[in-house]
């Protein structure tokens, strides 16, 4: 037997475009993206603290970023990320004690994570608005 027929007989490998796209499979690709994203909000964080022990003119210039509509829209998005990924490390937490891996109750809490993080980013953006005065 040929080697190139040996291996023209052996079954492939699944793939993504075998799987069909689900809840879970989604809010697992979230939650890695939102880790990542984490890091960027890490940064913001580091210049905002950085920037205030340099001083005023720093610190300004750094208010100005954040002010300006491609900061507020970072921020929106590190607020996001970060309770989307604070509610998924939830959702692992509750599977890691072995409870939630019924199929309705996986997809149940794969939605609850999405819906939460968006309803509580909007909840915390507006209590800081509302703390800022604006409102």
């Amino acid at each position: 037997m040929k080697p190139t027929a040996r291996l023209q007989s052996r079954p492939l490998s699944p793939h993504l475009q075998i799987y069909r796209r689900s809840m879970t499979m989604t809010m697992s690709i979230a939650h890695r993206i939102t880790g990542t994203a984490l890091y960027v909000g890490a940064l913001l964080l580091a210049w905002w603290l950085i920037a205030a022990a340099m001083g005023p003119d720093a610190y300004s210039e750094f208010k100005n970023f954040i002010g300006s509509w491609l900061g507020k829209l970072l921020l929106l998005g590190y607020t996001w990320a970060l309770i989307h990924h604070l509610l998924g490390d939830l959702r692992h937490f509750i599977w890691d004690v072995g409870r939630g891996f019924d199929p309705p109750v996986v997809n149940s809490m794969a939605r609850a994570t999405l819906i939460g993080s968006i309803l509580l980013t909007i909840l915390v953006w507006i209590a800081g608005i509302y703390a800022k005065g604006a409102m």
